[in-house]
C-alpha cells in the first residue's frame, strides 16, 4: 500500500519526532514530506526520501522558519501526494492540511489542535517581544491561519489523539471525534538503579525538557533558590527560553558566598547520559501542562516518581501515590510544598517501571497497526498492510 508520512517541521528533535521515528519505522519505503528539514539538528531518518517544502530554500527558512508562518498553509497544500493509498500526518500544526486524492485514507495523529491558534492565543501573543502595534498584526494573521486550519481538520479522514486531554480539545475546537492511542515511549532503553548504587550517589531532583516559557521551569528554578543547598536540582535540554532562566536561576539570594549554586544546567545531553540522571534523581519534576508528557512516562521507566502538575496528560499517566504526586496550583508554593513533603523512600521502584511498560514502542505500534488495518476499507484500501 504505497504510503506517506507528512510531518510540520524537522528542526527540533521533541515528542512529535519520537513519534514520526517510531511511524518511519513502522512504514520504512515511505517518504517523509515536511516543510524544513535541518539535519544537524535532526539526523536518524537513513533510508528514508524526504520531501521539503519551498520555505526551505527561502531566505532564513531553516533558521528562521516563523518569519513564513503566514506561508506555511500554502506550502502543505503543494505537496502532490496523488500517488499515495495511505497518508499518516504527525503533526500540532500544518501537516494535517494536506490535499489526498479521493480514495486515499488521511490519518492525523494529533498532538494538540495548534496551541498558537486555540488554546494557548493569548499567552503566545502576551509572550511575544514586540510592541503592541506589532502584536496586532500578528493577531490578524493569526485571525487567517486559524480559519484555515479549522477547514484543514475537515480534510482528514480519521483523527487519532496523542491524550484524551487532547482528544477532548479535538472535539472543542474541531469538532471532530477521535481515538486515543497513547505516544511511543522507548522504556526498554531505561533501568532502575540498584540500591547499593542509590546509596552511594548524589542526592538531586531532575527536571527537563525543550526550554520554552509555556514549559514553566521557572517555578522550579525559583523553588530550588529558596531551598538552598539542601536540595539540588539538575536541568537538561535547550531552547529559547535558556537565557531566562540562567538568569533566574544566578540571582540566589539563598547562597551565601562561600557557595556553590545548587542548581545545575546540563544543556542538551545525550539519550545515555539522560537515562544514568533519571535513574539517580530522587524525582522527575513536571511543572507544565504537557499534552502526554513523555518525560514523565521516561522517568516512570527509570524507576523513579514524578511530582507533576494536575493538569493535562500527567493526570492520565501518574497514579498519585504510587508513581508520583500531583501539586494542584502552578505556582512556585504549591511546588515547593510539594517538593518538602515528597519522601522517595514511599515509592517502589519496580512498581512505577511495569506502570511506565504500557507506554512503550511495541504497544503503539500494535495499536496503530490495529487501527489502519481496521479502518483501511473505509476507503477501499488493499488489505496487505503488515
Amino acid at each position: 500500500m504505497p504510503t506517506a508520512l507528512i510531518h510540520d517541521h524537522l528542526a527540533q528533535d521533541g515528542g512529535a519526532e519520537k513519534v514520526l521515528q517510531v511511524l518511519a519505522d513502522m512504514f520504512k519505503e515511505a517518504p517523509i514530506f515536511t516543510l524544513l528539514y535541518e539535519k544537524k539538528n535532526i539526523d536518524c531518518y537513513a533510508g528514508h526520501q524526504i520531501a521539503t517544502s519551498v520555505i526551505q530554500k527561502l531566505p532564513g527558512g531553516v533558521k528562521h522558519y516563523q518569519w513564513y508562518l503566514f506561508f506555511m498553509p500554502i506550502a502543505v497544500e503543494f505537496f502532490d501526494l496523488s500517488a499515495y493509498d495511505l497518508v499518516i500526518s504527525d503533526t500540532s500544526s500544518f501537516a494535517k492540511g494536506v490535499i489526498t486524492k479521493p480514495n486515499c485514507l488521511h490519518i492525523c495523529y494529533c498532538h494538540t489542535p495548534t496551541r498558537y491558534l486555540w488554546s494557548d492565543t493569548h499567552e503566545y501573543l502576551n509572550e511575544l517581544k514586540y510592541n503592541k502595534w506589532f502584536k496586532k498584526i500578528i493577531s490578524l494573521v493569526l485571525s487567517r491561519i486559524r480559519l484555515w486550519d479549522r477547514a484543514a481538520a475537515d480534510r482528514v479522514d480519521l483523527f487519532i489523539a496523542n491524550s484524551v486531554t487532547v482528544q477532548k480539545r479535538i472535539r472543542k475546537y474541531y469538532r471532530r471525534e477521535s481515538v486515543v492511542i497513547y505516544p511511543p515511549v522507548e522504556t526498554e532503553k531505561f533501568s532502575i538503579i540498584s540500591p547499593a548504587e542509590k546509596a552511594t550517589s548524589e542526592k538531586y531532583f531532575l527536571a527537563g525538557c525543550r526550554l520554552a516559557p509555556y514549559k514553566r521551569l521557572d517555578l522550579v528554578i525559583e523553588v530550588f533558590k529558596k531551598l538552598g543547598q539542601g536540595y539540588k536540582l539538575k536541568i537538561f535540554g535547550d531552547g529559547v527560553d535558556l537565557k531566562r532562566l540562567k538568569k533566574i536561576a544566578g540571582e540566589n539570594t539563598a547562597l551565601k558566598d562561600n557557595e556553590s549554586s545548587n542548581i545545575e544546567f546540563l544543556g542538551r545531553v545525550t539519550e545515555e547520559k539522560k537515562a544514568r540522571l533519571y535513574r539517580g534523581a530522587e524525582a522527575f519534576i513536571n511543572p507544565q501542562e504537557e499534552d502526554f508528557g513523555i518525560t514523565v512516562v521516561e522517568s516512570m521507566a527509570s524507576g523513579r516518581p514524578v511530582i507533576a502538575y494536575r493538569k493535562g496528560g500527567a493526570t492520565e499517566t501518574i497514579v498519585a501515590g504510587k508513581t508520583g504526586v500531583f501539586f494542584d496550583v502552578q505556582t512556585s508554593e504549591a511546588l515547593e510544598m510539594a517538593i518538602r513533603n515528597f519522601k522517595a523512600e514511599a515509592y517502589n521502584p519496580e512498581e512505577i517501571r511495569a506502570h511506565a511498560s504500557q507506554y512503550s514502542v511495541e504497544n503503539f505500534k500494535r495499536r496503530m497497526s490495529e487501527f489502519i488495518a481496521s479502518r483501511r476499507n473505509d476507503k477501499g484500501i488493499v488489505e496487505n498492510f503488515k
